[in-house]
């Protein structure tokens, strides 16, 4: 006899988020720094597979060539979407998107492009933002929910008095953020808080969606 009391609901938005993780999972490996313009608006992971010494854990299940740790989870979504207006299906915003991840990862002084993979799915812009909730909540990537800052842009000129983005601190080189205000850490600081962050919650041995 089950234990479950409610009946399925194949709408519920838990099952509709878990459909586009799936889905997204099942997409193929691509390399970062072969990355080539295509159309289309969606979700994405990004996957290291580097010797950068805080992201032991998360290469050490990527190195096999599995990649089923990512690094970094997140969307892109149409133009305009946050005004009601759409934009046609021909949106180049993903790619948009992952070249300019593909630019900081380049910039930065310590980290290799060719070690970054990324898999992606596009997708009807209703189910992006949920799509990209439950793949963050499945694999908590460290640059989402631990090292802020990756996918921040340039604030502009005469916007620069908040602090450095902790991601800038641990891989400096975008010149932007150095004209933010210093941080309190350290990079070394920061470098050790990741390792047991890491040992603590460490990412999932499987890429399996269903146990969301």
């Amino acid at each position: 006899m089950t234990n479950n009391i409610y009946p399925f609901n194949p709408l519920d938005k838990k099952h509709l988020g878990e459909s586009v993780g799936q889905a997204m999972l099942r997409q193929p490996i691509n390399s970062l720094a072969g990355l080539s313009k295509f159309n289309g608006a969606g979700v994405y992971a990004i996957y290291y597979s580097g010797d950068f010494p805080a992201y032991e854990e998360i290469a050490k299940r990527n190195n096999s060539g599995s990649y089923i740790a990512p690094i970094y989870v997140g969307k892109a979504v149409p133009e305009g979407a946050r005004k009601g207006k759409l934009s046609p299906a021909s949106t180049e915003t993903l790619f948009r998107r992952l070249n300019d991840h593909k630019k900081s990862l380049d910039k930065a002084e310590n980290l290799h492009l060719e070690d970054f993979f990324y898999r992606c799915l596009i997708v009807d812009d209703i189910w992006i933002p949920l799509g990209e909730s439950l793949l963050i909540a499945k694999f908590s990537p460290v640059w989402n929910n631990f090292i802020d800052g990756f996918g921040n842009h340039d604030p502009g000129s005469g916007r620069h008095a908040g602090l450095r983005p902790r991601w800038d601190v641990l891989h400096p080189g975008r010149s932007w953020a150095e004209k933010l205000q210093p941080r309190p850490e350290t990079q070394e600081q920061i470098i050790l808080e990741v390792k047991e962050q890491l040992r603590s919650y460490p990412p999932p041995d499987d890429d399996n969606m269903i146990s969301v």
